[in-house]
C-alpha cells in the first residue's frame, strides 16, 4: 500500500457507473439517446406516470452477462430489482430501479498495470440500474432534462483495496477499455457515459481496521480523479495529524481550485429504504452457454509485449486506443517491424490525430500504406529526415510511400562515387573541423556527418556514408 506518512495507509474503492449502449431505455421504449433536444426522448414509463409498468430491456441483460464473463464474475441464477427511494428533482418517479441485496453479478476481478507493476483489483458486485435525469443550472433558475432518465447503467463496485490515486486511475482506465472492447459502453467521459465515485479513507499503517470513509462523487476524468484523491489524502492527513476526526460525507471536486468541497452527509443503505420492485419479477438466468469474448485489453498488452517485444508503456498506449490498436494489428499483417510501426503511431499519428481533432478512420494513410512506409524505413530506403518529409506528404495526400519517393526524387544516394564527391566537398568547406578530428577531437564527427546529409538533402545512405566518411578521415 502507498503510505501517506509513516503512520497511515491509503484505502480506495471505486464505484463506476457505465451507460449500456442500447437503442431504447432500460424499462421503457423511448430512445436512450440522451444527447437529443431537451425532454425529447421521454415516455410515461420513464417519467413514472401512474398505472404504467416497466418492461426489462433484454439487450441490457445480454450486455451485462458479457461484462460478467470479461470481469470473471459469478453470474447469479436469480437476481432481484429493487426500488431505491430518494427525492431529487432529476428523479421523476421519486425512486430509482436498481439492484440491492441480490445483484446479477458477484465477485470478479480486473487486472491492469500501474507504474509498470501488475495489479489486480477484486470486484464486490456489478448490478443493473437506471440513470436519473440531468439538472441544468442557470443564474436564477434550474431546468430538468429527463432524456437521460431510464438510460441503462452498470454499476461496477470494487472492494476497498486500491492503494494510490495512480492505481485508481489505471484501474478505471482498464475498466473503460474493457467495456469499449466489448462495445457495451461508448466510454465518453465528457458526456457522462461513464462516471466515477471514489470512496477513500486513511487507516493506521498496517492496521486491518478501516478509517472513516469519504465519498468523492461524479468524477468524469482520470486526471480529475487523481487530483481529487491527492487533495483528499492531504486534507484527511492534516485533520488526523491535528487530532481532529474525518467526517463521513459526500464531497465534490472543484477542478478550478483543485480541491474537494462538501456536498452532503454520507447516506447509508437504510436511508434509501430499499425494497423489492413490485412491478418486476426476479431476473432468472439459466446457466449460460460459454459466451464468446474476444481478446481483452490486459491480455492484448501482454501479447504485444511477449510476441512483438514492445515496451510495456508503448503496448499500453496502443491498446488504450481501441481504433488505433485495430489499425496497428491490420498494418502488422504486412510488416514484421512492430516496434517501428508502434513508435510512428504513437509519436506521429496520435499527435496529428489530436492536433487535427479527427478519428483514425478519417486519416488518409491506410494500414497497408503505413506498413509499406515502415518497411522502407527498415530497408534503409528512407533516412530519418526523408521519412519525416514523406510521412507529412502521405498524411496530406494519402499517396503511397513509393509514389512519393519517386515524385519527390528521394531515391537514396548509395553509390560510392556520388558519396565521395559530397564528402570531398565537405572537406574543402570545413578543413578546420577535418584537422580537429584527425588531431583527436572526434566529437566533430557528428558535425561533418551532418554536413554530408545537408549537401545530399538527406538522401545519402547513412550506413555507407558513415563507412566512407570514417575511411576518408583516417587518411592523412
Amino acid at each position: 500500500m502507498e503510505t501517506v506518512s509513516n503512520k497511515r495507509d491509503v484505502v480506495i474503492g471505486l464505484e463506476i457507473h457505465a451507460q449500456v449502449q442500447t437503442q431504447s431505455k432500460m424499462f421503457s421504449p423511448d430512445s436512450a439517446d440522451f444527447a437529443s433536444e431537451g425532454n425529447e426522448n421521454i415516455h410515461p414509463v420513464s417519467l413514472g406516470f401512474p398505472g404504467v409498468l416497466p418492461c426489462l430491456n433484454k439487450k441490457v441483460v445480454e450486455s451485462a452477462l458479457q461484462v460478467g464473463v470479461a470481469f470473471h464474475c459469478q453470474i447469479q441464477e436469480k437476481s432481484i430489482f429493487a426500488r431505491k427511494n430518494y427525492f431529487y428533482p432529476d428523479l421523476p418517479k421519486g425512486y430509482q430501479i436498481s439492484q440491492f441485496d441480490l445483484p446479477l453479478l458477484r465477485e470478479g476481478f480486473v487486472e491492469f498495470y500501474s507504474q509498470g507493476e501488475k495489479r489486480k483489483v477484486h470486484l464486490e458486485r456489478i448490478h443493473l440500474e437506471e440513470d436519473a435525469g440531468r439538472l441544468l443550472h442557470h443564474k436564477d433558475y434550474s431546468l430538468v432534462d429527463f432524456n437521460r432518465a431510464g438510460v441503462p447503467l452498470l454499476e461496477i463496485v470494487s472492494y476497498p483495496e486500491i492503494s494510490s490515486p495512480n492505481e485508481a486511475a489505471e484501474y478505471a482506465k482498464m475498466v473503460r477499455n474493457i467495456l469499449l472492447y466489448l462495445k457495451v459502453c461508448d466510454g465518453n467521459l465528457q458526456e457522462g457515459s461513464m462516471r466515477f465515485d471514489c470512496n477513500i479513507s486513511l487507516k493506521p499503517k498496517g492496521s486491518s481496521k478501516l478509517g472513516t470513509k469519504v465519498e468523492l462523487k461524479n468524477l468524469n476524468s482520470f486526471r480529475f480523479m487523481e487530483k481529487a484523491l491527492n487533495f483528499e489524502i492531504k486534507r484527511q492527513s492534516h485533520l488526523l495529524d491535528n487530532g481532529e476526526s474525518v467526517q463521513q460525507e459526500t464531497r465534490l471536486f472543484n477542478p478550478k481550485k483543485n480541491e474537494t468541497f462538501p456536498m452532503r452527509s454520507k447516506e447509508e443503505a437504510s436511508d434509501y429504504r430499499y425494497f423489492p420492485e413490485p412491478d418486476l419479477p426476479p431476473l432468472m438466468i439459466k446457466k449460460p452457454n460459454a459466451l464468446s469474448i474476444k481478446e481483452l485489453p490486459f491480455d492484448k498488452i501482454n501479447r504485444f509485449c511477449s510476441k512483438y517485444k514492445l515496451p510495456l508503456n508503448s503496448a499500453s498506449i496502443i491498446v488504450g486506443e481501441m481504433e488505433l490498436c485495430s489499425y496497428f494489428e491490420e498494418a502488422l499483417k504486412q510488416t514484421a517491424h512492430a516496434k517501428t510501426l508502434c513508435n510512428w503511431l504513437i509519436n506521429e499519428v496520435m499527435a496529428r490525430l489530436h492536433e487535427n481533432k479527427i478519428s483514425i478512420q478519417k486519416m488518409l494513410i491506410q494500414p497497408h500504406q503505413m506498413a509499406e512506409f515502415v518497411n522502407r524505413i527498415e530497408a534503409k530506403t528512407l533516412s530519418s529526415k526523408m521519412a519525416k518529409n514523406v510521412f507529412t506528404e502521405m498524411w496530406n495526400t494519402g499517396k503511397s510511400v513509393d509514389t512519393l519517393i519517386k515524385d519527390l526524387n528521394l531515391t537514396k544516394l548509395d553509390s560510392e562515387e556520388d558519396l565521395l564527391k559530397i564528402i570531398n566537398q565537405v572537406f574543402n568547406e570545413f578543413p578546420k573541423q577535418v584537422e580537429q578530428y584527425r588531431g583527436g577531437k572526434t566529437g566533430v564527427y557528428k558535425f561533418l556527418m551532418g554536413q554530408v546529409m545537408r549537401l545530399s538533402k538527406g538522401q545519402a545512405d547513412p550506413v555507407k556514408t558513415d563507412s566512407l566518411l570514417k575511411k576518408m578521415l583516417e587518411k592523412q
